[in-house]
């Protein structure tokens, strides 16, 4: 049980007004499986309760939504099919977006002002000039990242990072702070569907699951991922045995001699750094890895956020990995796949050539199988 005060909207433009901060007491006692809205009988104010298990009241829906986080905004984008309402966005978020489709789709996304960077905490200063109805922050990361954001009268709704059942929190949440509650239930419904649906082929496979993993550069050397974050669960779902599974790195590196002791047969690459798969095989201390020896390195696709991250997109993400991992088989209408997720998620028509782009064509060219994903 716990006892969250969240400034009303109305009460912080008086008080910022006045040069005084002020609140409201709200009580909220509520667990993350309760996660919910509620509307007054007059209609207009919104309790949701967030991932903290605090509740947060809005005058109503919101019309200016900020991130601290991301990968969260486009994901708000797909519930909303617009970035009309998001005002401002992590420093991280602005570079995806202006590498990405996100920019194209959305122009303005481009051009955001950021609110925070890495650290996530936040520039109460550009808050203020933005005046969002809502802060969307980590709820779990400490009291730096969320007390200045109240304390300068700003409601916000925190978040946890990590599993599948998180996404679907966080869908669920932008949709009631979006005021489309409905929307939300479509899209986690869409997400259900695609896991069962995945479950049901690797099910069906006979074969043994290719060793995979994820790999990223950090600083002069590598890193990687394990089972513990999103991957334990994105890898077992589309049928590759994750060789990170249990690793542990206190410096947050892998060397090359435990990639080799792990010899992976593919390997994907993180969307987070500028490492493609020729850069992986021109390293000649990876060279006998299976994946390097077999040119199964891939750049993860881009899309309106970086494919490998629990997003929106996910579905197209697991698909596109199972296709890597067993080429061949059923890429016949991915394309298609992408281009009706494209309008449903964000109200966009995908062109060819924009989804050679988010599939990384041009950085993947020189890897095996990839000329299955050709239009």
């Amino acid at each position: 049980m716990s006892t969250h005060t969240t400034p009303r909207r109305r009460a912080v433009r008086s008080a910022l007004a006045a040069g005084v901060v002020a609140a409201l007491a709200l009580t909220g006692c509520s667990t993350r499986a309760e996660a919910g809205s509620e509307t007054n009988a007059g209609g207009d104010i919104l309790s949701i309760v967030d991932q903290r298990g605090e509740t947060i009241t809005l005058d109503g829906p919101a019309e200016k939504v900020a991130f601290a986080v991301m990968p969260a905004p486009s994901i708000f984008a797909a519930v909303d099919r617009s970035y009309d309402r998001i005002v401002g966005i992590n420093s991280s978020t602005l570079k995806a977006n202006q590498g990405g489709m996100f920019a194209t789709m959305f122009p303005a996304s481009a051009e955001s002002p950021t609110i925070a960077g890495n650290d996530f905490i936040p520039n109460v200063e550009t808050l203020l000039e933005l005046d969002p109805d809502v802060v969307i922050q980590w709820g779990d990361s400490g009291a730096e990242v969320i007390d200045p954001i109240e304390n300068a009268g700003f409601p916000v709704v925190g978040l946890e990072y990590g599993t599948q059942e998180d996404l679907e929190t966080w869908i669920t949440l932008f949709a009631q702070v979006a005021g489309k509650p409905e929307r939300g239930e479509e899209l986690v419904a869409w997400q259900q569907n695609e896991i069962e649906e995945m479950r049901a082929k690797v099910a069906a496979r006979s074969e043994e699951r290719p060793r995979a993993m994820m790999l990223s550069r950090t600083g002069d050397g590598y890193g990687t991922t394990t089972g513990t974050g999103y991957d334990g669960f994105q890898f077992d779902l589309v049928g590759a045995e994750l060789v990170s599974q249990d690793f542990v790195s206190d410096s947050g590196q892998v060397s090359p001699e435990q990639i080799l002791t792990w010899d992976p047969e593919v390997i994907f690459l993180s969307g987070f750094d500028e490492m493609t798969p020729e850069d992986v095989y021109a390293d000649p201390r990876l060279a006998s890895v299976t994946a390097v020896a077999e040119k199964r390195v891939y750049k993860t696709p881009l899309g309106g956020y970086r494919w490998q991250v629990p997003s929106a997109e996910s579905p197209l993400m697991w698909a596109w990995m199972h296709h890597v991992l067993y080429p061949g088989q059923d890429t016949a209408e991915f394309r298609e796949d992408i281009r009706a997720g494209f309008d449903d998620l964000f109200a966009y028509q995908i062109s060819e050539d924009e989804i050679d782009r988010v599939l990384r064509t041009d950085l993947n060219a020189g890897s095996a199988d990839y000329d299955q994903f050709a239009r």
